[in-house]
């Protein structure tokens, strides 16, 4: 499958720039001090307007007073997602391959790509493939791409950046008391990148976070597993909270829906108390700093290509 999608881009590629040739250069274009300059933020996108609003506009809103001398632009890596609006809303939202073909075409001569994506999963890995192709052909004469959320743990020299997005949650956690819990809610799936989760976990768990459990829709660690700690540590009360960008489709049903198999549902059926806060982590101004952050850190990239990492 992955091979499939790398063709599929390449081909996007070749087809949006045009003459850009895929084959790296010899030299690398000389930075222009005068050159036009764009931050791309790139999340997996969301079909709920106030969301929207609320977390992926706010970043980029905060991106926009961080940074001055960049234009801010937005792509979205979920073609379901940018269809829908299209045809719900006739509001039309560039892919990652097209925000950077208009980019190119409209003489931008830096950029740097930030994704809002939480791990360094399979969305991510498409618009590292994007940067990758397009940094070898030289496209571009500084293209760089930011990390996730969490992406370092424990390397020296770098920020924890699991123990950083623990501590921006504390802003969004209720007073608990005795016997009572936070659950947060992952996406998760097959990518290898899932194990970003458990990590998470074992972080919390080591800084001393113990009453926080995570689980994923898709993945691993899983609702059920969570549910057998939560017993042996004698929890009677749970809030529920989206550990993702936008409180969209997942949060609205998955966790906090109606349905038998919902989380909030099942954590009923299990004997627990349940609250649940439907607001995406993009929300969370500690979050949006991170945000803001990584992008620091991928501009300091520039200027100091032998720290690039990804």
């Amino acid at each position: 499958m992955k091979n499939i999608y790398s063709l599929i881009t390449t081909l996007c590629l070749l087809a949006v720039f045009g003459c850009v040739s895929l084959i790296p250069s010899q030299t690398a274009a000389a930075p222009d001090n005068t050159s036009k300059r764009a931050i791309l933020v790139v999340s997996f996108g969301t079909t709920y307007p106030e969301t929207m609003k609320a977390t992926i506009e706010a970043i980029e809103n905060k991106m926009a007073a961080e940074f001055p001398d960049y234009e801010i632009r937005r792509a979205f890596t979920s073609r379901i997602i940018i269809k829908k609006l299209a045809e719900r809303d006739g509001v039309k939202i560039d892919t990652e391959v097209e925000a950077l073909a208009k980019l190119k075409a409209e003489g931008f001569s830096e950029v740097i790509v930030q994704p809002l994506h939480i791990s360094a999963g399979e969305e991510f890995d498409m618009v590292k493939d994007v940067v990758k192709r397009l940094e070898a052909a030289n496209a571009f004469g500084n293209i760089v791409l930011g990390r996730p959320i969490l992406y370092y743990m424990g390397q020296a020299g770098k920020t924890d950046d699991y123990l950083a997005a623990a501590k921006a949650l504390e802003l969004q956690y209720p007073k608990l008391k005795k016997n009572e819990a936070i659950v947060l809610m992952g996406h998760g799936g097959v990518h290898p990148g899932n194990s970003s989760y458990a990590a998470m976990q074992q972080r919390l768990s080591d800084a001393g976070y113990k009453n926080v459990y995570v689980y994923t829709v898709e993945g691993y660690p899983s609702l059920n597993g969570v549910i057998t700690k939560l017993k042996a540590d004698k929890v009677k009360k749970v809030t529920l909270m989206p550990f993702m960008l936008v409180a969209g489709d997942h949060a609205a049903n998955d966790m906090a829906g109606d349905e038998k198999d919902s989380a909030k549902n099942v954590l009923l059926a299990a004997g627990f108390k349940v609250n649940t806060y439907l607001h995406g982590m993009g929300e969370n101004v500690n979050i949006q700093e991170i945000y803001v952050q990584h992008t620091k850190d991928a501009i300091a990239e520039l200027n100091n290509p032998k720290t690039k990492k990804h």
